[in-house]
């Protein structure tokens, strides 16, 4: 008799010995909750209900019901973990995450805008000097890193005064023909 138990309890999904019945052939739910991981049926269970899984399965095509047992079990599970914002929090910390790295992009591209600029700049002053036979200029002082605290408030500085020389050195005017407000940004 014992044998016959066991050889039953084997044969059972994890929803039917939850409940404590007998598994039919035809269960719905045995297919995507073995009894060998009760825990993943607990936790659906707990937050959709028994009966609402059941149905949630069977009004599914066969081929989207292992699809949707599994998106149940961990909306079930990031839900038992955090009750208050189940899976909405995961994704809230991962868009955070994107809004950090894309900020870190942009502020790594005007990084670079502004090293391309000085190096477009000093390539004609070399070139002349090259062309002259004069001795080249000194190397400028190289760019002085802002402390942490003014790099987070504007990490773009000095950019708009680089893109005014640059479009200066591009127009051969001198300084004191163009019109600047006071910031060294270009009046029209």
């Amino acid at each position: 008799m014992s044998t016959s138990l066991s050889t039953e309890a084997g044969r059972r999904c994890a929803a039917c010995k939850n409940q404590r019945r007998r598994c039919s052939g035809d269960c719905v739910l045995a297919p995507y909750f073995p009894a060998s991981d009760p825990q993943r049926y607990a936790c659906v269970q707990r937050i959709f209900g028994a009966s609402n899984v059941a149905r949630m399965l069977q009004s599914l095509p066969i081929q989207k019901r292992g699809k949707a047992a599994d998106t149940m079990a961990v909306e079930a599970q990031r839900r038992v973990q955090d009750p208050v914002y189940g899976c909405a929090g995961i994704v809230g910390r991962l868009q955070g995450e994107i809004r950090a790295v894309q900020g870190e992009l942009a502020r790594t591209q005007a990084q670079i805008a502004v090293h391309a600029a000085v190096a477009r700049a000093q390539q004609p002053a070399l070139g002349a000097a090259r062309l002259m036979n004069a001795p080249a200029p000194a190397a400028p002082p190289p760019l002085q890193q802002p402390a942490p605290a003014m790099a987070m408030q504007d990490p773009f500085q000095g950019l708009d005064a680089l893109l005014v020389d640059d479009y200066r050195a591009d127009i051969n005017l001198p300084d004191d023909e163009m019109d600047t407000d006071q910031a060294g940004l270009l009046l029209k």
